[in-house]
């Protein structure tokens, strides 16, 4: 619940420490685009504190269902990237997969008006390579620091431990860079219908680099062979009551009857130079590149054949961390994508143990070395070879810097907390989306809004309907109508 101050002065944010926060909207970053850097504590601080509030379920995507397959590959990328997975036709990589709601509990339903984790650890012959995505192709912020404050929306308020519109509208409506996840969530897409029926996305921007140190910017993209399946908003509501499980029974059924699922591997590839030129921020996580610019490009197929034979030991204890990259993939100055790289493997050893990777589910199938000893879950890994580096002891693991990236040109980067949102527009591609849609399809995204919507306070309301407006005239005036709200005369709200 949001209580109002009255006669109040708003209170200095700080840290934890006391000390005042001059800006909690944006990280510190080299230059407009990023990349973020380490110095910039607070970030730091808030994600770390937001990885340790819950035990022992995880933060977000608590309730997941997962299955080993493998990735196949069909076409030659080699010009793209030398990553050793893509270097021959037919090469299979082995693989598990993990599907997930992302802000309910374990116990919640698996028909939630949620987007859908779709994380994948590919097991290739250079270590494991991660690619944590959504089932949509972007998200409700662009820059990390937000992150925890999302999360908390979604969660439970934390005097009455109900879930609160207030809380999710009111955070929306002051942060119009969501509207175009928005627009999807309460679309027909909205709810899959099972895990098998929705397409997966690696979201985030990423680059390939080729033998030859040529780079380019990347998006990876997962197309369901079983066909799109939704359910509508009076579905969902019946099988919450029927079924709360049936995404997990449906994965784990279909995969013993022998139907496994699987789903097309594409990309979409971007070159600098066009990044460079380009009229928006290519590695903001709020847009998607237009696939008649950037075509999807066929890669390979994902099929899911084999099912998990101990849930917690394989599924629950399933580590998944966007900093697991292979050579030949990189990342990019993503803001959101630079904060998951540190957050996720800090989540991992907090909820599992330092030692998560020695998990089976979680280990490496090619061989590999290191110098990292003891600590919680250790296998005793590393028998008595030295635990530093450098040494003078032959046999032992030293680094090669044939495996370095190429240097990633930033220019003349002045580091400051850039404003997100200066120069960004929020609101077209979120209109475009809306009016791709059929008068069906538009209404039910309409009347899906009104039924969350309506259950805020009357101001939050009226600041969260411009964003609408301001996307599509038709668009915010439908659901203003719906909740008997007058538009002002002059478009625009002030956020913060």
């Amino acid at each position: 619940m949001i209580r109002k101050q009255k006669d109040k002065q708003d209170q200095l944010l700080t840290t934890a420490s006391g000390i005042p926060v001059g800006d909690n909207q944006n990280s510190l970053t080299a230059g407009e685009r990023g990349p973020v850097l380490i110095q910039d504590y607070h970030m730091m601080e808030k994600l770390a504190h937001f990885n340790r509030e819950r035990i022992p379920e995880r933060i977000v995507h608590a309730k997941g269902s997962g299955a080993y397959g493998h990735l196949t590959v069909k076409h030659d990328i080699s010009k793209y990237t030398c990553a050793k997975l893509f270097d021959e036709i037919n090469k299979k990589t082995e693989c598990f997969v993990r599907f997930s709601t992302v802000g309910g509990e374990q116990g919640s339903a698996d028909a939630e008006r949620d987007p859908r984790g779709f994380a994948v650890k590919l097991y290739t012959e250079e270590g494991n390579w991660d690619l944590v995505g959504n089932n949509t192709p972007i998200f409700f912020i662009r820059d990390g620091v937000k992150f925890p404050d999302f999360i908390h929306t979604q969660k439970r308020c934390p005097m009455r431990h109900v879930k609160d519109p207030n809380m999710m509208w009111d955070f929306w409506s002051l942060s119009p860079e969501s509207l175009h996840q928005v627009t999807i969530l309460f679309s027909d897409r909205g709810i899959p219908a099972t895990y098998r029926h929705m397409n997966g996305y690696g979201s985030h921007t990423f680059s390939m680099i080729n033998d030859k140190g040529k780079r380019v910017w990347c998006k990876f993209h997962f197309k369901t062979n079983q066909g799109i399946m939704n359910l509508s908003a009076n579905q969902a509501e019946r099988m919450k009551g029927e079924d709360p499980d049936h995404a997990q029974r449906d994965l784990f059924d279909a995969i013993e009857r022998g139907e496994y699922p699987s789903w097309r591997f594409c990309i979409q590839v971007m070159s600098e130079e066009q990044a460079e030129k380009v009229e928006f921020n290519p590695f903001d996580l709020t847009k998607v590149w237009s696939h008649k610019m950037w075509p999807l490009i066929d890669v390979g197929v994902l099929e899911l054949n084999r099912n998990p034979v101990n849930y917690f030991a394989e599924v629950e204890q399933s580590a998944f961390s966007p900093s697991d990259v292979v050579p030949g993939i990189g990342f990019s100055p993503d803001k959101m994508l630079q904060a998951r790289i540190m957050s996720y493997p800090d989540a991992q050893r907090y909820r599992l143990g330092t030692n998560y990777q020695q998990l089976d589910v979680n280990r490496p199938r090619c061989p590999y070395e290191n110098y990292q000893r003891d600590g919680q879950m250790s296998q005793g890994f590393g028998g008595d070879q030295p635990n530093y580096d450098p040494n003078s002891i032959q046999g032992t693991p030293k680094e090669n810097r044939e495996y370095n990236e190429p240097a990633l040109d930033i220019g003349h980067a002045i580091v400051d907390r850039y404003d997100h949102r200066k120069g960004n527009d929020d609101f077209t591609q979120a209109g475009d989306l809306y009016r791709l849609m059929t008068d069906d399809e538009q209404q039910r995204l309409v009347e899906n809004i009104v039924n969350s919507l309506k259950n805020a306070n009357k101001v939050i309301q009226e600041r969260q309907i411009v964003h609408f407006y301001n996307a599509d005239h038709e668009y915010g005036e439908r659901i203003a109508k719906h909740l008997k709200l007058t538009l002002p005369k002059k478009q625009g709200v002030k956020t913060t």
